[in-house]
């Protein structure tokens, strides 16, 4: 008796668990951790606040960054941003002829906190060539995946400090895609 319950079990757990058809089962994509992606976009800042005034994008002038970064992801939860930022300036004093410059570079790393649906939270530090640094709560969320690419877009509260100006927060709009 023990031994045809033992051969029944065995039976079980073998059938259960080897392939008898010869068939191959399906797979479940798992990533490989950690793996790297790198991604491109444009960020536009909507508004600078600090003690002596409020300036507003096309105001006075108009700021467009370029953000270029690697992300590495180690976890389903979890990864680290590298991100660098050129931004280009372009004014039109009155009654002067229109300008445009290269007015910074940033360089913001930070940790990557992933959550379902495509939203993340990456809490940037912030250096800039202009003297300035500080930090960067991002809110993240990606609205569209497709085999090459994600589409993303991002609102940012980058807070500044240094270079004998006044500390500053303000509210920036990054659109972007991620290669995949």
């Amino acid at each position: 008796m023990k031994r045809r319950l033992s051969n029944t079990l065995l039976f079980i757990y073998l059938a259960t668990s080897v392939n008898l058809n010869g068939q191959s089962q399906a797979q479940v994509s798992v990533p490989n951790y950690p793996y790297v992606k790198g991604y491109m976009s444009f960020i536009i800042p909507w508004v600078k606040i600090d003690k002596n005034q409020t300036t507003w994008q096309f105001q006075e002038a108009t700021t467009i960054g370029f953000p270029v970064g690697l992300n590495v992801y180690y976890s389903k939860k979890f990864g680290f941003s590298f991100e660098i930022t050129p931004s280009i300036q372009w004014s039109q004093p009155s009654g002067k002829a229109a300008t445009s410059k290269t007015s910074n570079l940033l360089f913001d790393p930070g940790p990557i906190f992933r959550f379902e649906n495509g939203f993340n939270f990456i809490p940037r530090l912030a250096f800039e060539t202009q003297g300035r640094y500080g930090i960067t709560p991002v809110f993240n969320k990606v609205y569209a995946r497709t085999r090459d690419i994600d589409y993303w877009f991002s609102i940012s509260l980058p807070a500044r400090f240094g270079n004998s100006q006044p500390a500053s927060i303000g509210l920036n709009l990054q659109i972007g895609f991620t290669f995949n």
